[in-house]
C-alpha cells in the first residue's frame, strides 16, 4: 500500500499554476520520485488531462536519450506539439543527469511554456546558474527520509508496540523502499549498501570525478561512526594519516563537501551563545539517513547517544528549522534551532537515570538567559522532571507530537 507524505503534498500542491519552478531535492531513495508520481495523480483527480502531462525520470533507461539541454528543449517542445493545453504540466526527475539543463528550462519558463517540477539529487543544483537565470523564480522544497510519525504509517503493524517501532526505526532509519522487505537485518542492511554504493558512486566519486575512492570509503566511514561527536576536518586527516592514509585537510575537506552536495552527510556549526557567533574550528557531522550508516558500518548499541541525535537533528530540518549546536563557556547545548522568529533549545540524551546525569543535562540550559523553550529529549517513559522552566520531554512522544 502506498501512503501518502501528506507534508509534502499540501506544502507544494499550493504552487502549481503559480509562476514558480518547483525544485524538489534530496538524497536518492528518500521518495522523490513517488512523491512526484503522487503530485501527478493529484492533478489528475483534479480534472487535469493525462497528455498535459509530460514526466520524465532520467533514472529509467527509456530516457537516456536526452543527455543535453538542447535534446530536452526539443523534446518537450515536440511532446506537446499538437496539443493544444491552456495548461502544460512538465517533471523531470534527477535533472542533474542532463548537462547544461538549466537553459532548457530557463527557456521553457521564460516562454511561460509549462507549469515546471524538477527533482535532483545534488545540493548544486541550485548554485549560481539557475539561481542567477531563474532568481526569485523557482522554490526549493527540501525531502528528507521518513520521519518517525511517517515511518510507522508505512510500516503498519498492529501486534508492534510505539516501542518496537522506534527499535525497528532506531535499526534501519527512514528511508521509504525498506518498508517492500520484512524489516531484518539480513534483508534491509543489504538493501542499504546498494544505495549507499549507488549514492557514493554516482553522486560523489563520479560527478567529483575522485581519483581515491579507497580514501573516500575511509573519510565516510570516520564520519559515520563519529555521529554526533565534535571533531574537526584536520582531526579526520590526522586520523587518517594514523592509518598510513595520504590525506590532507585539504583533500578531506573537499571529500566531506561532496559527501555534504549528495545529502549523504550533514555539517552542522557550532554557535558560542554567549559570544553570539559562530565557531569555525569544530563542527558535529550526522548521517542523512541512520540506515545507511548501519548498512555499512552494523548496528551498535554503544552508539546509542549520537543515533539519538541523529534522528532528532533530521527531525528538526524535516519542521523546517535551521539547527544549530550550541556552546556556553565549557558545556555543550546539543541543539540550537530556529525558524522566523521561533527558538528552542534541545539537549538530546538516551536516559536520565541519576542525579548526576540530569544536572549534567541540565546544567547548559539553566546558563542561558533567554527566554527561549528548553527541553531535554530522552527514551525515559515515566520521568517528567521541569526544573527553572526547563522540561523533560519523551523523545518518542516529541517525535510523534505533529
Amino acid at each position: 500500500m502506498e501512503i501518502k507524505r501528506s507534508s509534502y503534498i499540501n506544502t507544494i500542491f499550493p504552487y502549481f499554476d503559480t509562476p514558480v519552478i518547483k525544485v524538489l531535492t534530496g538524497m536518492r531513495r528518500v521518495g522523490k520520485s513517488t512523491l512526484i508520481l503522487q503530485l501527478i495523480r493529484l492533478l489528475q483527480d483534479k480534472g487535469t488531462d493525462s497528455d498535459a502531462i509530460l514526466y520524465i525520470n532520467k533514472e529509467l533507461l527509456e530516457w537516456d536519450f536526452i543527455t543535453s539541454y538542447m535534446e530536452l528543449y526539443k523534446f518537450v517542445k515536440g511532446f506537446f506539439l499538437d496539443k493544444h493545453y491552456a495548461k502544460r504540466y512538465v517533471f523531470i526527475d534527477e535533472i542533474q543527469e542532463i548537462s547544461g539543463w538549466e537553459k532548457a528550462i530557463a527557456s521553457l519558463f521564460s516562454e511561460s511554456f509549462a507549469d515546471i517540477t524538477i527533482t535532483g539529487s545534488n545540493a548544486h543544483l541550485l548554485a549560481s546558474d539557475l539561481a542567477t537565470l531563474l532568481s526569485g523564480r523557482y522554490i526549493e522544497f527540501k525531502v528528507y527520509p521518513l520521519t518517525f510519525k511517517e515511518f510507522c504509517a508505512f510500516h503498519q503493524r498492529s501486534d508492534n508496540t510505539v516501542k518496537e517501532q522506534f527499535s525497528l526505526f532506531l535499526r534501519y532509519g527512514g528511508l521509504p523502499g525498506i518498508h517492500a522487505f520484512e524489516l531484518s537485518d539480513s534483508a534491509v542492511f543489504t538493501y542499504l549498501h546498494g544505495i549507499y554504493s549507488t549514492i557514493v558512486l554516482k553522486d560523489v566519486i563520479q560527478r567529483n570525478d575522485i581519483k581515491d575512492p579507497a580514501l573516500l570509503d575511509h573519510v565516510i566511514k570516520y564520519v559515520f561512526d563519529n555521529c554526533g561527536n565534535i571533531t574537526s576536518v584536520k582531526r579526520i586527516s590526522d586520523y587518517l594519516k594514523a592509518q598510513k592514509l595520504t590525506a590532507s585537510v585539504d583533500k578531506v575537506l573537499n571529500y566531506i563537501h561532496y559527501l555534504e552536495k549528495a545529502f549523504l552527510v550533514y555539517e552542522t556549526q557550532r554557535y558560542d551563545i554567549k559570544g553570539l557567533r559562530f565557531l569555525e574550528l569544530y563542527s558535529k557531522y550526522y548521517a542523512g539517513d541512520i540506515g545507511l550508516r548501519h548498512g555499512l558500518l552494523g548496528y551498535k548499541d554503544r552508539d546509542i547517544n549520537g543515533l539519538l541525535e541523529n534522528i532528532v537533528y533530521l527531525e528538526l530540518l524535516q519542521r523546517g528549522y535551521s539547527v544549530h549546536i550550541g556552546k556556553f563557556d565549557t558545556m555543550e547545548v546539543d541543539f540550537i534551532a530556529e525558524k522566523q522568529n521561533e527558538k528552542h533549545y534541545f539537549q538530546v540524551c538516551y536516559l536520565l537515570p541519576n542525579e548526576e546525569v540530569i544536572n549534567r543535562e541540565f546544567r547548559p540550559l539553566e546558563r542561558i538567559q533567554d527566554s527561549y523553550p528548553k527541553y531535554i529529549l530522552s527514551l525515559d517513559e515515566f520521568q517528567a522532571i521541569e526544573r527553572n522552566g526547563i522540561k523533560t520531554i519523551n523523545l518518542i512522544d516529541f517525535l510523534l507530537a505533529v
